[in-house]
């Protein structure tokens, strides 16, 4: 789904807009890097599977996913991305989802975003639930959650594939004030 206004990244120097086409190279570029590799199992993206997502992310439909770029405002270069998967307009729940270039870890980056994104997706789209699920080896994706106001909910045994390895994932989750 395309987003009209982006919200505030929460984050001074950055800055969130729609994620075009256009950024795939760079987008495929740090998710193809050994450090992002690691950290998320290892899967790895090609342009063209990258390309594939924009079906989604430009589905006018109400559960449809959304994505936004993560730019910085100096170089203009893609820090990374955020955005909703896994959206259930009905049920009033989404999945975050978030990927950073390594240049840009360990400042706080995705733990500001993250946090502004979830909020913005409570109050713009009225979301009950916002959740995530993180490898069970990423101890630094599960550091941005907790430090964001999510709640480790449990452990997914075998929940996602990766590399066609069945891998464990850890279930966090903010509920919205309307509870």
């Amino acid at each position: 789904m395309r987003i009209a206004v982006a919200p505030e990244s929460g984050y001074s120097g950055f800055f969130l807009r729609q994620l075009e086409r256009a950024d795939v190279a760079e987008w495929c570029a740090y998710l193809a890097s050994e450090p992002v590799r690691l950290q998320s199992g290892g899967n790895v993206y090609t342009e063209e599977t990258l390309l594939g997502f924009f079906n989604g992310f430009e589905s006018p439909g109400v559960s449809s996913p959304r994505r936004l770029a993560i730019v910085d405002a100096g170089t203009k270069a893609l820090a990374g991305t955020v955005g909703f998967h896994s959206v259930s307009a009905l049920d009033g729940r989404a999945e975050v989802t978030y990927d950073l270039a390594p240049a840009y870890w360990g400042r706080g980056i995705a733990r500001a975003i993250c946090r502004s994104v979830t909020e913005w997706a409570f109050d713009e789209y009225g979301f009950a639930r916002v959740q995530a699920t993180v490898l069970d080896t990423n101890a630094r994706s599960q550091r941005v959650l907790e430090t964001s106001g999510f709640v480790y909910e449990g452990l997914l045994r075998n929940y996602w594939k990766m590399n066609g390895k069945p891998r464990d994932f850890r279930m966090y989750a903010r509920i919205g004030e309307s509870r």
